[in-house]
């Protein structure tokens, strides 16, 4: 009897899960994600990837990317590094492309800026921000109460650059593959997001050389073609929708997500880190 008061004691009691509306989303929460912001890239071993670009937090970068894509400057170029666990990067392995005109290399650093209210905060922090939570439009955010930034979590887009001061063009990017590499947030420009085909850059031969470069031996995967989807003739181009969090839907979703149940789960986190709470995107239904 005694023994089994002492187990009842050690072991905590499962956390209820919070009552909440529905967290499935109705048709009203699909909001469709603009052409200009949705980044086509075609891989020469029949891959194709759609980055949502995030124009809103880095207008500068995302300026750039968007006048190399009308200038077709990534055609014929290659992805060159996947370093296992951490990033996969593409552009120009020869560092030696011109860059167009009007495609300026020395931007300011667009790695965070004054914080605004969020669509939904998580129910706490977490060691690299104080609040963290979404935009109304889907971008997961993390902040000080000061200022505000995008996160590195899975699949996140980034512009690879050099030692500051440099905050590289947008030439060279990169997409995380592994754990989310918090500890790069503030420290590089995040453009955009993988929402389809993260598969075609997370599952590539990893690089034998440093940091997961390709080596000589090593063939990278060839670039085709990177296009906006508004430069596409309509009917090629990928239609996408970003699913709104300022309902109580969204709230109920992040709900589930902080604190998973049984049968499954028998000690709840009572809380999520930022990246583990996905923000849904979808194909556009019938296209």
């Amino acid at each position: 009897m005694l023994l089994s008061a002492l187990v009842a004691l050690a072991v905590p009691p499962v956390a209820a899960a919070p009552q909440t509306a529905p967290s499935d989303a109705v048709a009203a929460d699909w909001r469709a994600i603009p052409a200009d912001e949705l980044l086509v890239m075609r891989l020469a071993d029949g891959g194709e990837v759609v980055i949502r670009l995030a124009p809103r937090y880095a207008p500068r970068h995302v300026g750039n990317i968007r006048t190399l894509a009308r200038d077709h400057w990534w055609d014929g170029k290659s992805v060159y590094r996947v370093q296992d666990g951490y990033v996969t990067q593409w552009g120009d392995v020869t560092e030696k492309a011109p860059l167009p005109a009007g495609v300026a290399d020395d931007l300011p650093p667009e790695y965070d800026w004054s914080a605004a209210p969020l669509s939904l905060s998580l129910s706490r922090g977490d060691p690299y921000a104080r609040v963290t939570g979404f935009s109304a439009d889907g971008w997961p955010l993390a902040g000080d109460g000061v200022r505000q930034w995008l996160p590195h979590c899975y699949g996140m887009v980034g512009v690879a650059r050099d030692l500051a001061p440099s905050t590289g063009s947008g030439a060279e990017l990169y997409t995380v593959i592994g754990h989310a590499p918090r500890h790069l947030d503030r420290n590089i420009a995040l453009i955009g997001r993988v929402i389809d085909g993260m598969d075609h850059l997370s599952a590539l031969p990893r690089g034998t050389g440093e940091m997961g470069f390709y080596g000589e031996e090593q063939t990278p995967t060839g670039i085709v073609s990177v296009r906006l989807a508004s430069d596409m003739p309509e009917s090629e181009r990928p239609r996408f929708q970003y699913r709104a969090t300022d309902n109580p839907r969204f709230a109920a979703y992040v709900a589930e997500r902080e604190n998973r149940q049984p049968p499954f789960f028998t000690v709840p986190a009572d809380g999520a880190d930022i990246c583990n709470v996905p923000a849904p995107v979808r194909k556009t239904p019938d296209q």
